[in-house]
């Protein structure tokens, strides 16, 4: 005859089963080189009162205009945006020029040819490459991706981008990199394809600021957080408005109430 289990004891049985598996698995190291290091950083557009820093967006637009602009493309950005409130506020005359240095596809003309002339505000930022192809096949297979929302595409987009900035470090020893591969503590796996694009005075700036990678790499992660959220500031403010305005509703429908009810006995 068969020895049936009990409910009971089956019960019993699967509970011993879990601690038993829970108690190997925390028994058992993590892999060090699976897990990203993702620094914390303070940044001024942080909170409900958060504003961006405009000096530390016109630096981060230069580091991508000298670094960033040879592989990654901004395609959801036009040129009129750095002139607009909020975001780097360049002059309407640093704007002109800034597009200008642009060359943007046109058509097609009077004789159905497409052709090329100097950007204008009210382009898009050009993309450095014509399609996913020709990026990969100038980048050995590696696809650099496009930027402009990269900030909110990550989690935690700026400290993401911060600590990928500054997180190629010498490989470990017992770590063997795939050709073509760097190491980078902030990138999954911990290999990416992309070679470390800063490092100390790579990009001149003009305002004081100390050339170091740590200084680059918070400028260009504030900007392109601007990038992907460019009316951040104009929401914040709409939100105060918003909560004031809730706050005095609630303190008139409180005295309505006490007028109304002011006549009956509780």
């Amino acid at each position: 005859m068969r020895n049936i289990a009990s409910p009971k004891r089956k019960l019993l049985l699967a509970v011993a089963a879990a601690v038993l598996y829970a108690a190997s698995v925390a028994g058992t190291p993590a892999k060090a080189a699976g897990e990203q290091t993702i620094e914390t950083q303070k940044w001024s557009f942080s909170g409900p009162f958060g504003m961006f820093d405009r000096g530390q967006l016109q630096r981060g637009f230069k580091v991508y205009k000298e670094v960033c602009a040879a592989c990654h493309g901004l395609r959801l950005l036009r040129f009129r945006n750095l002139g607009e409130p909020g975001g780097p506020e360049f002059s309407s005359a640093a704007v002109k020029a800034l597009a200008a240095e642009a060359e943007v596809q046109d058509g097609p003309d009077d004789e159905g040819e497409m052709f090329t002339r100097p950007g204008r505000p009210s382009d898009a930022f050009v993309s450095p490459f014509a399609n996913k192809n020709a990026a990969r096949a100038a980048n050995n297979g590696a696809y650099p991706p496009d930027l402009s929302v990269m900030a909110k595409a990550r989690a935690r987009g700026p400290d993401y981008i911060y600590s990928l900035m500054a997180g190629y470090k010498e490989t470990p020893d017992d770590l063997e990199l795939a050709e073509g591969m760097s190491y980078n503590t902030a990138f999954p796996g911990h290999q990416i394809a992309m070679a470390a694009p800063l490092d100390d005075d790579a990009v001149e700036y003009t305002d004081g600021t100390a050339p170091t990678l740590e200084n680059y790499s918070k400028d260009i992660s504030a900007f392109l957080m601007w990038a992907a959220e460019p009316k951040l500031e104009e929401r914040h403010k709409l939100g105060f408005r918003f909560m004031i305005y809730l706050i005095i509703l609630a303190g008139l429908l409180y005295l309505v109430k006490r007028r109304v009810w002011a006549g009956l006995k509780h």
